[in-house]
């Protein structure tokens, strides 16, 4: 905390020392219980439980998983917090004594490993404290708070379909939407900026299509494998070749998979990329660039038949409202102090955060926590190894928990009382 000036959350955050403990092992438990995109109900009926003992009007199922609830304290802005609830099909390898050893079946049947290797666990945890804090101290604002626990941010499915279960309709326009993250930094930092702050995100499924032959008379195919090597190699060349240096781009191929014998050359082969954009017109570009390649390749292998691009997911751009990022920095600056706040460019990182402020035509404001050990990660950036600590969806990522807890309680309680200010 600044201690040099009285901040409008300090009464709310008093008592966020004695409810620490209980928010520990809130983190715990959810971490050790991760569930799937849009198959979050025992996280969600915890997140319900924890706001109706808080004294919120609650309602559940929102997009299948969601939970809403409204604290009303008078007349005042509506400020709607947001935290995502699902973990990845990644198998935890932290060591930690409250790793997670659950498997699920997965939307295409599979049985996979799930961990929490992306933080939404924190998230959680940290808008309960927030929500539990400011229904314990209602004589210090005024308005109405929303919080919102967002299924299948993973997948790019939960906001929408909360949006598309009527969330427009069945709840009070907010004034402002907030949100934060877990990631990289040192612990008991925030960092944000106006602007854009986390990418377009495309992925794509190509399929290649050849003619299968034995391994051995190779002449009698149109190998896919062979197709496939080619596509890849060259989607190489749209970032280097076809990208500005004064714009930026990623486009990373996760999934390259043909044939299941040796000496069998396979009928078709399956790529799978992702593409990160933070212009719309280099996002145009980029993708049909990627449609160009596919199918010149295709065409210079003799493909019997085009290739079919499907596309899988897709995140918008999430820019920050300039005037509500500035309101929620100063906000930052007044409570924390000068070395905690910090400014940052946008990630590559995506988020359907920004659906929600779309949707409503209102200001959203969207901002990173850090949650690295301070000491070690001051190490690593002297020693230039920043690129060695493990990252979101990285089966080690682990933040600590001292403290990041602390910290994005304290942030999102802030950055709400910039609106609902003093009673």
């Amino acid at each position: 905390m600044n201690t040099a000036k009285a901040t409008a959350a300090e009464p709310v955050l008093k008592n966020l020392d004695r409810l620490i403990p209980d928010l520990e092992a809130l983190y715990k438990e959810i971490h050790s219980h991760p569930e799937l995109s849009m198959q979050e109900t025992r996280t969600a009926g915890i997140a319900a439980d924890k706001l109706r003992k808080a004294g919120y009007e609650v309602t559940t199922g929102v997009g299948k998983t969601g939970v809403v609830g409204l604290l009303r304290n008078g007349e005042g802005p509506t400020v709607m917090l947001r935290a995502d609830m699902d973990a990845l099909p990644v198998d935890e390898n932290t060591g930690l004594a409250y790793a997670s050893k659950v498997t699920a079946t997965d939307a295409e049947g599979n049985s996979v490993p799930v961990g929490h290797m992306c933080g939404h666990d924190m998230h959680v945890t940290w808008l309960v404290g927030a929500a539990t804090l400011l229904s314990q101290a209602r004589g210090a604002w005024k308005g109405t708070l929303m919080a919102v626990f967002q299924p299948g941010e993973e997948t790019a499915q939960g906001a929408q379909a909360m949006i598309d279960d009527g969330l427009l309709k069945r709840f009070p326009t907010p004034d402002v939407v907030l949100g934060q993250h877990v990631m990289v930094g040192p612990a008991g930092t925030v960092a944000g900026s106006a602007g854009p702050i986390t990418s377009a995100a495309d992925s794509l499924q190509i399929r290649l299509f050849g003619r299968g032959a034995h391994g051995s008379m190779p002449q009698a195919s149109i190998d896919p494998v062979v197709m496939a090597a080619s596509v890849v190699l060259r989607l190489q060349t749209i970032v280097s070749r076809e990208v500005a240096a004064t714009d930026a781009a990623v486009v990373t191929i996760g999934v390259v998979q043909a044939g299941t014998k040796e000496n069998v050359i396979p009928d078709d082969a399956i790529i799978k990329l992702n593409v990160r954009t933070f212009d719309a017109g280099v996002r145009k570009h980029v993708l049909a660039a990627i449609e160009r390649i596919v199918n010149a390749e295709a065409e210079a292998s003799g493909a019997p038949r085009k290739p079919e691009i499907t596309p899988l997911d897709r995140y918008p751009l999430n820019v920050n409202d300039e005037t509500a990022s500035n309101r929620v920095a100063g906000a930052f600056r007044s409570y924390f102090s000068p070395d905690r706040v910090k400014h940052t460019g946008p990630a590559p990182a995506s988020e359907d955060f920004g659906c929600f402020g779309t949707a409503w035509q209102v200001p959203s404001v969207f901002w990173f926590v850090g949650g690295n050990d301070p000491e070690i990660y001051a190490k690593a950036k002297a020693a230039g190894k920043l690129n060695e600590l493990p990252v979101n969806h990285s089966p080690q990522f682990a933040p600590v928990l001292h403290p990041t807890l602390e910290t994005g309680v304290e942030a999102l309680v802030a950055g709400a009382l910039a609106w609902l200010g003093a009673s």
